[in-house]
């Protein structure tokens, strides 16, 4: 008899369209596998939910805080049900960009200079010299991302409005010039590594990231091999100090501009990365040599409870 999986999509964060179509994207895959597959809509009755439907494995599709932080994965071992990617306090640190930060610099892995400030600091006046980065401490998916850029006078007035959505707490980092680079983890091993080039604008935001066409990928990355292999290398020691546990992808900057620093940092480990037809995790499992319902299977199978 085939496992019973309810594929766990939607919920309330702002990356909730991202995470709609990462799930329906699963769920299709897992189905064509053989799985007997429930799509489950996230809503704050979902530990009545679940207890009704009984899976066997619960596929994690979320996004954003509720499914990524931890919160769903504790209401999945309270339930004993098991489930995929990382557990836990994997997902809170990781989540949690400056904790998550910490961690990775005591394994000896290189991450950006910077500190918390609170937005309106932010708002009256520069935290850090220019260029440097403004973020929300717990989002993903590029969500409220500001870069300020060298010689600008004055500093972002976005972060100080009333609208602002992302908490007051916002994460100030210095801003590596060069190379996106993000490379995932299945497992225990390093896969491929991915250049990210928008194809329009400056840097990879959200609609690079989710937009047909919004991002030219090269996989496997131009770069040296050395460089190559320390992008594998840092991103599983990132995986494994933040104890993730299924697959993560990595974040990271290369400066090998000329006269640049020749720095190469990890910006954030995601426990929760993208299933979409345009993500980076099934092009970079696909070069590896897995189609994407052998890598969601694996997944399936991967599930468990206490990750």
């Amino acid at each position: 008899m085939s496992k019973h999986v309810a594929v766990l999509m939607g919920g309330w964060s702002s990356e909730r369209p991202v995470s709609l179509n990462s799930g329906h994207a699963c769920a299709d895959a897992l189905e064509s596998q053989g799985f007997r597959v429930t799509r489950v809509d996230v809503q704050p009755d979902i530990a009545t939910v679940l207890t009704e439907l009984k899976p066997d494995v619960a596929f994690n599709a979320l996004h954003g805080p509720a499914g990524e932080d931890g919160t769903i994965q504790g209401l999945l071992e309270i339930l004993r049900i098991p489930y995929t990617h990382s557990g836990v306090l994997a997902s809170a640190l990781a989540m949690h960009k400056e904790r998550a930060k910490t961690i990775m610099r005591a394994a000896g892995v290189s991450v950006p200079e910077g500190r918390v400030v609170n937005r309106h600091e932010a708002a009256k006046s520069h935290v850090l010299t220019p260029p440097y980065v403004l973020k929300p401490v717990a989002e993903g998916s590029s969500m409220g991302v500001i870069i300020v850029r060298d010689g600008r006078a004055h500093p972002p007035q976005e972060v100080g409005r009333a609208d602002w959505t992302y908490g007051d707490e916002i994460l100030a980092e210095t801003y590596v010039a060069g190379r996106e680079l993000t490379c995932a983890v299945m497992g225990d091993k390093a896969l491929g590594v991915i250049e990210i080039k928008p194809a329009s604008g400056e840097w990879y935001d959200f609609d690079a990231k989710y937009a047909e066409g919004g991002s030219i990928h090269v996989l496997p990355a131009e770069i040296k091999p050395i460089i190559y292999q320390r992008v594998q290398e840092l991103s599983l020691t990132a995986h494994q100090a933040l104890g993730c546990r299924g697959i993560s992808r990595a974040d990271l900057r290369y400066d090998d501009t000329p006269g640049g620093t020749g720095a190469l940092v990890v910006l954030e480990v995601n426990t929760q990365p993208g299933m979409t037809k345009t993500s980076l995790v099934p092009e970079i499992a696909a070069h590896a040599g897995f189609s994407f319902g052998e890598l969601v299977q694996w997944m399936v199978e991967d599930a468990t409870l206490g990750r």
